[in-house]
C-alpha cells in the first residue's frame, strides 16, 4: 500500500507523489486496520487474540494482492533515512523514544490513561461506572494502529532487497513478548511502558543471540514461542494461587520456628 503510494519513475527518478503522502497514507491504513480489530473487540465482543490473526492473516494477503504479488523495493535515500541514522543516532531508536514519551505522557498525565487502565481491568465496571467502554477500546486500537503504522514504515525502510524482505515478519509475536516480558498482564489492565521497552531489548538480544548460535530466521520463531507460553503459564491464576500458598506455607513455618 505504501509502495503503490510511493512508487518511484525510473525513467525521470521522481516521485509518482510526494514522499509523505505516501507516508502518511501507510499510517492512515495501518490506523484503519486498528478501528477494525477495535471494532471487532468493541462492539462484536470478538476474543481480541481471534480479531488479530483475522487481520495477521487476511493483512498481508491483501497487501501482496496490491503489489501483484511482488515485493517492491523503494531505494531512495530520503525514504531510508527514517531506518538509517539521525547523525550518529539510528532514526529507529529516536522515533521509539518520541512515541515512547508521547505514550507515557498521554497514560500517566491524562485522564485518558486512567480510563484505559480502568477499562483494562475491567470494561463491566467501567461501564457502569459511566465510562463509554466500548469507544475507549475502539480509541486504544487505533492508537495500537497508528503505533504499528510507524514501526511498519520504520521497518519498510529497511528493506533494500531481495536479501531483507523478511523484515518485520513475524514483528507481531516479537511485541507480545516484550510486553509479557515486562511485566505486562495479557488480560490487560495495568502497564509498564518502562518494562516493555526492556522485554523489546531482551527480544532483541534473543534474536541476535540465536542468529549468533547459527539459527535460521525460520527457526527463530520457535524458540520465542517457547518463553511466551513460559510467561503465560507463570502468569496464570493457577501458578499464582500455587506460589502464594507456598509462601503461605513457609510464613507459617517460620512463625511456628
Amino acid at each position: 500500500m505504501l509502495y503503490a503510494a510511493c512508487r518511484l519513475r525510473c525513467d525521470q527518478c521522481e516521485y509518482a507523489v510526494p514522499l509523505w503522502v505516501g507516508m502518511l497514507a501507510g499510517i492512515a491504513i495501518a490506523c484503519v486496520c486498528g478501528l477494525f480489530n477495535g471494532f471487532l473487540v468493541a462492539y462484536m465482543n470478538i476474543q481480541p487474540m481471534v480479531a488479530t490473526l483475522i487481520l495477521w492473516s487476511a493483512g498481508r494477503a491483501i497487501g501482496l494482492l496490491l503489489c501483484n504479488s511482488n515485493i517492491v523495493y523503494v531505494r531512495v535515500p530520503s525514504f531510508q533515512f527514517f531506518g538509517a541514522y539521525c547523525g550518529i543516532l539510528p532514526t529507529p531508536i529516536l522515533i521509539a523514544a518520541i512515541c515512547v514519551a508521547i505514550a507515557s505522557v498521554v497514560l500517566k498525565s491524562t485522564a485518558l490513561g486512567t480510563y484505559i487502565q480502568s477499562v483494562g481491568i475491567n470494561k463491566k465496571a467501567s461501564r457502569i461506572s459511566g465510562f463509554n467502554s466500548a469507544k475507549i477500546i475502539l480509541l486504544c486500537y487505533v492508537i495500537c494502529g497508528l503505533c504499528a503504522g510507524i514501526a511498519g514504515l520504520v521497518a519498510t525502510c529497511r528493506i533494500y532487497s531481495a536479501d531483507t524482505n523478511n523484515i518485520g515478519l513475524n514483528m507481531e509475536l516479537d511485541a507480545i513478548l516484550a510486553v509479557a516480558l515486562g511485566g505486562n498482564s495479557l488480560g490487560g489492565g495495568k502497564f509498564n511502558l518502562a518494562g516493555s521497552i526492556i522485554g523489546a531489548y531482551t527480544i532483541q538480544a534473543i534474536t541476535t543471540t540465536l542468529y549468533a548460535l547459527g539459527v535460521s530466521s525460520a527457526q527463530a520463531p520457535v524458540f520465542k514461542a517457547i518463553v511466551v507460553i513460559l510467561i503465560v503459564v507463570i502468569q496464570s491464576q493457577p501458578v499464582k494461587d500455587y506460589f502464594k500458598k507456598l509462601s503461605a506455607k513457609k510464613a507459617g513455618a517460620k512463625e511456628a520456628a
